[in-house]
């Protein structure tokens, strides 16, 4: 198995909603966080800024990535409207490119359906063109599933304190039908059981370059 986090010193994370990175990587944030001293995270949020959603959103990702140099940026764009913004998000994500030397970029996957959430997804390597990026997936009605090409493996007890977290983290969604334990834990199972571990998160990588031999 591939370990990268010996590596691994800043990750750079984007965004369309608050949540939405809790919900696709909470467990890896949580394991990269807990392997990594000194970890720092740059976090950016096209939607949310300026209420009680971002400080739901910057109180979530401290504890889910505990102990890490942490910089989280929440913008007010519109939500279910950013691509009438195009302008302003493609600065945001230049901004973040210019401020940050991340390792490894975490972005939504290319093929999600929601249109703040692909918009995201499109600009990110626009930016970020000679870096890893990983798509990570945010269950929700639309039938978007993606098929993962990477899988972060968790253990039942990540699995279950990212559940926990989201829980207490996000009030202001614990009405949506779909935000449970049993929906997180469901797919992080399906993904375990994808590549033979408790529970995993999974990721589309649109392209990776290997280097064999120090070129």
């Amino acid at each position: 198995m591939l370990r990268m986090t010996a590596r691994v010193r800043e990750i750079a994370l984007l965004a369309a909603h608050c949540d939405d990175l809790a919900i696709g990587l909470g467990g890896t944030l949580l394991t990269l966080a807990e392997s990594i001293a000194g970890l720092r995270v740059r976090a950016l949020v096209l939607c949310g800024g300026g209420g009680p959603r971002a400080a739901e959103e910057q109180a979530a990702l401290g504890a889910f990535c505990p102990g890490a140099d942490l910089e989280v940026t929440v913008l007010d764009l519109p939500d279910g409207g950013t691509p009438a913004h195009w302008g302003a998000a493609k600065e945001a994500v230049a901004r973040l490119r210019r401020h940050s030397s991340p390792d490894l970029v975490f972005a939504p996957q290319p093929g999600d359906a929601h249109q703040d959430h692909r918009l995201v997804a499109e600009l990110t390597p626009t930016e970020f063109r000679d870096h890893l990026t990983l798509g990570y997936e945010i269950p929700k009605w639309e039938t978007d599933t993606p098929r993962p090409t990477l899988f972060v493996p968790l253990s039942a007890e990540t699995a279950r304190r990212k559940a926990e977290l989201l829980a207490k983290y996000y009030p202001s969604q614990r009405d949506r039908d779909w935000f449970d334990e049993q929906a997180f834990l469901g797919l992080s199972r399906l993904r375990g059981v994808q590549c033979r571990a408790a529970h995993a998160e999974g990721f589309v990588v649109d392209k990776a370059a290997v280097v064999f031999g120090g070129v």
